[in-house]
């Protein structure tokens, strides 16, 4: 008994040592055998790079699908996986043994063209005595001639054709004509086939095309010698680790941004799901195409579920167990294998347009022969709404700065053969002509948004570049063909025509004289005599008199108060004359003839004497401004100090044409410095050109007025170099630009639209009255009591010294006149304060007897 069960044990032994021999070589191979069952099953080949991540999202869909076929068939499916491990070698060794030894009935994997031509190569050169296997490649980018050379042969996956017409009609609708293809040499050439076939059938053209390794090193000089090629505009089509590399050094060359535009192929988007977040925001600002699959249908998301767990289980070491583009395709592939007489080409007509923004990124859908969408039509999203200009959804798909989206795709550079160079005045004295950020190297402003619709009407691109040194230094920059163009507020000049050609000016030409401003009347010395005329004055003063003349003589018999001396009758006559414009002596009057007479008088007085009141009201408050200089003349006449703006050609003009000497002439670097300069009296006026001088009396728009006449000059206009042949083409386009308002709505927005400062900066001093209005009333109405006074004090004196003979010193005199004047004043109060006591006696005894009577 023992002996049998020795014989047992060591009969197992012996029995299982070639299955764990078996067991040991399937896991150093790689390979992994489903062993059949009795029966009629068949062989299916995979080969796959189990060590990336498209072949273990493959891997884990294709063992699910044959899970889902064998318990639903007695002719069960036997899987037999290999693999590569990204070596086409390995490949050929797998495919041999598959086809030789497994005899396979067909063969799925290859996601890259090498490992799929070689796999294709080895089915095409062996001897058969069986069926020739079919070979479902997995690779994207393939060559166009693929199935015509092996009848064998079924694309598994979409082609690579639909993500470069999703690439081309980006670059369409953004307007781009040309663009660079980085590929990394280690996938198909085949995608410069795709891309070049994609553009031409927009208009487009490849233009440039970079080869990458990616064990490359020289990362930065590659890119450094596209830059200076002006290349701008770049389509990526290379592993997620090269892409994230050649990114980052483009960034830190300023590469990345306004003015660039970098789109990569679905080589790397297609990985997203498969890295953190700290990789995707590295790529932030770059768009990409990526495949599309519907995620939120219900049989997705039930094999999403059994994915994340036979995902997990299998590789343990990998942190994103999301199912990706590789899970579906190698799922679907594995069901058209189970349907051997329906196999053909997988046809996939929607991309997925992605932009990265911060740590994910934000999507929208293209669809061939309908264009751009926001969602995906199906029964779950219900209709879309579609459109070929992605600016239609731009606010999806750049959500957080629509506004940089417009303006990249105004600004991008890459992509012309004729691309010019535009010189831009960096240091403009208006910033609403010409503005540039230092910080984001951005231009703005009315001169700049005019030369973009010219240079759009014409389709033609160009870059934007800063300048720092004078405007006549930048028209000569173009001779010296450091520039293609200039746009700028430039004047035309016969001086600048030698070293460029012009395009009509688009803006109001002339130079103005600008001044600050004066109150025509409040401030006139002379201002209360302005409401009447002389005629009226003159009428006034006769009728006056002659109703005092009138009154005189018929109360002169009543009144012992209006005879006298022929002098004193004459004083009378102009008292009464005139106090009666001011009030009614009905009381002292004996004869109702003069009553009669004052009252009309009166009245006629009353309302002569409103009407002054209400024009000479209006002449002190309302606002009658005039410039302080009418003319150049009277500026040179009083040797005045004037201003222009600094590095203009306006110096020159002053000094040459309206002969103003050198140092009456000064520049000034701001708006606020002309403000400063005019209102302290430093400069007596400025002068700026018509575009100009708007934005200035935008700003100050109650300080300053335009005067004299209106120099001519030749206005703002675009620059070229000379002889250039799309000069007439530039006038035209300018000319439409004008012509349908666009100039008009952009001078609006610029230049008129600024807030008047005036408040902040200048106050009108010329709005208050004061002291230089009203000195003449001042002077006759003390001058007067002065004559009054001095009279007076002679006469006093002449009856003094009558009275005083004795005294015949002058200055004994005197002494003894003021002496005798002080003791008047004394005795004058006296009386005035005896009086005041009676009557305040009085006053206590009236009130003391009306309380005895009460």
């Amino acid at each position: 008994m023992h002996n049998v069960s020795g014989y047992l044990i060591l009969s197992l032994v012996a029995l299982s040592l070639p299955c764990f021999l078996l067991l040991q070589a399937t896991i150093a191979t790689g390979s992994l055998i489903t062993l059949p069952k009795a029966g009629n099953e068949t062989g299916i080949g995979v080969i796959l790079d189990q060590t990336s991540r498209p072949g273990k999202e493959a891997k884990v869909a294709i063992e699910l699908a044959i899970q889902d076929f064998n318990i639903n068939t007695d002719q069960p499916l036997v899987l037999h996986l290999k693999n590569s491990r990204n070596k086409p070698v390995h490949a050929f060794i797998a495919a041999k043994e598959l086809i030789e030894e497994h005899k396979v009935k067909a063969i799925l994997g290859g996601h890259t063209w090498e490992e799929a031509s070689t796999i294709a190569e080895v089915i095409s050169d062996s001897k058969y005595d069986h069926d020739i296997p079919l070979f479902l490649s997995l690779a994207g980018t393939t060559p166009l001639q693929a199935t015509d050379q092996w009848p064998f042969f079924i694309q598994a996956v979409p082609p690579q054709s639909t993500q470069m017409n999703a690439v081309a009609a980006i670059l369409q609708s953004m307007g781009i004509r040309q663009v660079t293809l980085i590929y990394e040499t280690s996938s198909s050439a085949s995608i410069i086939s795709h891309l070049t076939q994609a553009l031409h059938q927009t208009g487009s053209e490849l233009t440039n095309i970079l080869p990458l390794t990616s064990s490359s090193c020289s990362l930065d000089k590659e890119l450094e010698l596209v830059k200076r090629q002006q290349r701008k505009v770049f389509v990526v089509h290379t592993s997620l680790d090269l892409g994230v590399r050649l990114f980052q050094i483009a960034k830190k060359m300023e590469m990345v941004g306004d003015g660039y535009l970098w789109i990569a192929t679905n080589a790397i988007t297609d990985l997203f799901h498969s890295v953190n977040s700290t990789v995707i925001s590295s790529l932030k600002g770059m768009v990409g195409v990526k495949s599309y699959f519907p995620e939120n249908t219900p049989d997705f998301l039930h094999f999403r579920r059994r994915f994340r767990q036979k995902f997990r289980l299998d590789y343990l070491e990998d942190e994103q167990d999301e199912p990706g583009i590789f899970a579906v395709q190698g799922y679907n592939a594995m069901k058209m294998v189970e349907k051997f007489n329906e196999l053909k080409t997988i046809q996939a007509d929607t991309v997925e347009i992605v932009n990265v923004n911060g740590k994910g990124y934000h999507s929208v859908y293209w669809t061939e022969e309908l264009g751009f969408s926001e969602t995906v039509e199906n029964e779950i999203n219900g209709a879309s709404n579609y459109t070929h200009l992605i600016d239609n959804v731009g606010e999806i798909l750049w959500p957080v700065q629509p506004w940089y989206a417009s303006r990249r795709r105004r600004n991008l550079a890459g992509s012309s053969q004729n691309r010019m160079k535009v010189g831009v005045p960096a240091r403009s004295l208006f910033r609403q002509f010409v503005l540039y950020d230092t910080e984001n190297e951005l231009f703005s402003g009315f001169v700049v948004d005019v030369f973009h619709e010219m240079m759009t009407k014409m389709n033609q691109p160009y870059d934007l570049f800063p300048f720092h040194d004078s405007y006549d230094d930048l028209v000569k920059a173009i001779d010296k063909k450091e520039f293609d163009a200039v746009a700028g507020d430039v004047t035309i000049l016969s001086e600048r025509q030698e070293f460029a050609d012009f395009t009509q000016p688009y803006t109001e030409s002339g130079l103005e004289m600008i001044v600050p401003v004066r109150s025509r009347l409040s401030n006139q010395p002379w201002l209360f005599l302005k409401p009447f005329t002389a005629k009226m004055w003159w009428i006034t003063a006769a009728i006056t008199t002659y109703n005092g003349f009138v009154i005189w003589l018929i109360e002169r018999n009543h009144n012992k108060d209006l005879q006298g001396n022929i002098i004193t009758q004459i004083g009378i006559i102009l008292w009464l004359a005139f106090s009666t414009l001011f009030t009614l002596r009905g009381d002292k009057m004996h004869s109702n003839l003069s009553r009669m007479a004052v009252v009309m008088w009166l009245f006629v007085a009353l309302i002569i004497t409103q009407s002054y009141t209400a024009s000479l009201a209006s002449m002190l408050t309302a606002q009658r401004l005039e410039p302080t200089i009418t003319s150049v003349e009277m500026l040179r006449n009083m040797n005045a100090t004037v201003g222009y703006c600094n590095g203009s050609y306006i110096n020159r003009y002053l000094e040459n044409v309206l002969e103003f000497k050198d140092f009456r002439i000064k520049s000034y670097n701001s708006t606020h410095g002309y403000a400063e300069g005019l209102n302290s009296g430093e400069i007596k006026a400025i002068f700026l050109e018509v575009p100009a001088a708007k934005v200035f009396l935008a700003q100050y728009c109650k300080s300053f007025i335009r005067t004299g006449e209106t120099f001519k000059v030749g206005g703002f206009g675009f620059a070229f170099h000379k002889g250039f042949e799309r000069l007439s083409e530039a006038n035209g386009a300018l000319m439409n630009v004008s012509e349908s308002g666009k100039v008009k709505e952009l001078e609006e927005k610029h230049l008129i639209s600024e807030e008047c400062v005036d408040e902040e900066s200048s106050p009108d001093e010329n709005g208050r009255l004061n002291l230089h209005s009203f000195w003449v009333l001042f002077v006759l109405t003390g001058g007067t009591s002065t004559v009054a006074l001095v009279i007076y004090i002679v006469i006093s004196f002449k009856e003094f010294k009558a009275s005083n003979q004795e005294d015949t010193s002058l200055s004994k005199l005197l002494s003894a006149f003021i002496k005798d004047w002080q003791r008047r004043m004394r005795r004058s109060s006296s009386i005035v304060a005896s009086v005041e006591s009676a009557r305040h006696t009085r006053n206590i005894d009236q009130a003391d007897n009306t309380d005895d009577d009460s």
